[in-house]
């Protein structure tokens, strides 16, 4: 089966860190350039960080520099999302979506409702003390 999975959320305390992972079944993510995204309640979705398939390039939100970052790891076919110095606007569920021809990144960040090939089920990141 062809699918994202997300993981790693859970509720952490202002400052803390969290990762998230996104991980393939049944395609390869290195062919796809893939996005992070969170959406709170009563609030539009956003485009949080996005990663080229080809080169790597990274888009980060304004409002995640310098704090989040979006690795990939080619031997688990998984992508994170490393979150640190996290703040309790951060709350919310994230998803990732993963592209096969999305291209420059920053549009795959900019455009959160795009149809893209795949997308996860979303995983819950609060921020509260």
């Amino acid at each position: 089966q062809l699918q994202l999975v997300e993981s790693g959320g859970g509720l952490v305390q202002p400052g803390g860190s969290l990762r998230l992972s996104c991980a393939a079944s049944g395609f390869t993510l290195d062919y796809y350039a893939i996005g992070w995204f969170r959406q709170a309640p009563g609030k539009e979705r956003e485009g949080v960080s996005c990663i080229s398939r080809s080169d790597g390039s990274t888009y980060y939100a304004d409002s995640v520099k310098g704090r989040f970052t979006i690795p990939r790891d080619t031997a688990k076919n998984t992508v994170y999302l490393q979150m640190n110095s996290l703040k309790p606007e951060d709350t919310a569920v994230y998803y990732c979506a993963a592209d096969r021809l999305i291209t420059p990144i920053q549009v795959m960040c900019i455009m959160p409702y795009l149809t893209y090939n795949y997308w996860g089920q979303g995983t819950q990141v609060t921020v509260s003390s």
